[in-house]
């Protein structure tokens, strides 16, 4: 490249020279040369350019991330500050004008400070872009003749549907549907100029008052899963693979407990449109309710299920004893947590000593049981319809709550 770039130097010729050659012909020749070697310095830096951005451009892959990676990017509660803006203060001045020796007050009010608004929005999944410290804009200061200040900006904070806000443990406002707003904490309203003291009594008022301080408080944000259907068990049970089997839904699977570490939500899809929501509640284990590993956080979204699938491996010895310890650790989370409609799933049918096992656990137990293989596939098609029966049942309850009503 250095080479040709000196012969195109060398051939470019210069003004003097040109003035000195008596034939054009010879001019004329000389020029096309020189364009060439330009051409052929352009082509073969282009070329090479393009080689070397498309490794760059080869190497800039989009990985799919683990599980432990999208933990980082799911968040299901925080804890938040919020410090709404103070308003402006008010200002104390008086016309003044050429021969008009007593214009009067003409001080105007400061703007109210910008609240703090919580606001529902169904295209955001995860708590994790809401910071810990939120400020809202002052109001800014009255001015002279008569101008009132501006008020502050209105502060926004998008959280997922299913986010509740609570103030020292005490629930304040469920966010259940899109576009609901819940106004945290209200900005400070503008101080007053010395035109608002103006009477007939007092012509000419010297008083002008600060804005007033905005609220403060500390919230705290927790998201429940939307899901109609909780599927609950123990680690590696094979929830994780019935929902990948049942729904759309595609969690991480692997041959190892705690493989799930955050909810995931499948929808099934009927032939008459209805769509029944599942969520994938990550394993649960003993001692939960005293939020031992991380129950508590793991139980909060069972609470918006409305009806319950316990999943029980059923190559593991005595399987009815986890149904009981997984009622257990939901009546002593909330009362009467284990007690709404639910199915009981007898998971990993593909393997021999859980047939055995089915017909001890139906007679230990009263509920239905519905025996799967979420590996194979088999009597998914059972689990389906009855799901679907629940939630026509929940539709039912609903209509009827509501004619009561």
């Amino acid at each position: 490249m250095s080479g040709c770039h000196t012969m195109f130097v060398r051939a470019r010729p210069s003004l003097n020279m040109l003035l000195k050659w008596k034939s054009f012909q010879e001019v004329d020749s000389l020029l096309r040369v020189s364009s060439c070697v330009l051409s052929v310095l352009r082509k073969g830096f282009r070329t090479s350019s393009s080689s070397v951005f498309a490794k760059v451009r080869g190497n800039i892959g989009k990985n799919e991330m683990s599980e432990k990676k999208l933990t980082r990017h799911f968040v299901d509660h925080r804890r938040v500050k919020l410090v709404a803006g103070s308003g402006g203060k008010g200002i104390c001045s008086f016309h003044s004008e050429p021969r008009k020796e007593w214009g009067g007050p003409d001080g105007g009010n400061g703007g109210d400070g910008g609240s703090i608004i919580i606001k529902a929005n169904k295209f955001v999944k995860s708590l994790a872009q809401v910071v810990s410290v939120y400020k809202g804009e002052d109001g800014q200061s009255g001015g002279s003749k008569n101008c009132y200040g501006r008020n502050g900006n209105t502060v926004y904070i998008s959280v997922p549907l299913g986010t509740v806000v609570k103030d020292q443990g005490q629930t304040i406002v469920d966010l259940a549907e899109h576009g609901q707003e819940f106004v945290a904490v209200y900005g400070g309203a503008g101080g007053k100029g010395n035109r608002f003291f103006l009477s007939n009594e007092n012509r000419a008022p010297m008083t002008a008052t600060p804005g007033v301080t905005g609220e403060e408080r500390v919230l705290q944000l927790e998201l429940r899963t939307m899901a109609h259907a909780g599927l609950v068990g123990f680690p590696n049970a094979g929830k994780s693979s019935l929902l990948r089997a049942i729904s759309n839904a595609r969690p991480a699977v692997a041959a190892y407990p705690f493989t799930t570490l955050n909810p995931h939500v499948g929808i099934i899809t009927y032939r008459d449109h209805e769509q029944v929501a599942v969520a994938d509640i990550p394993g649960i284990i003993r001692g939960a309710h005293l939020n031992r590993g991380l129950g508590i956080s793991f139980l909060r979204h069972i609470e918006r299920c409305r009806f319950l699938l316990f999943v029980l491996d059923l190559s593991a010895p005595e399987p009815w004893t986890q149904l009981q310890h997984l009622r257990f650790e939901l009546d002593q989370y909330e009362p009467g947590l284990s007690l709404r409609p639910q199915a009981i799933v007898a998971n990993k049918m593909d393997l021999p000593e859980a047939r055995a096992q089915l017909e001890i656990l139906r007679s230990n137990v009263t509920q239905r049981v519905i025996p799967v293989s979420a590996l194979t596939g088999q009597n998914t098609e059972e689990l389906i319809l009855h799901l679907r029966e629940l939630y026509d049942g929940y539709l039912q309850e609903e209509e009827d709550s509501n004619i009561a009503r």
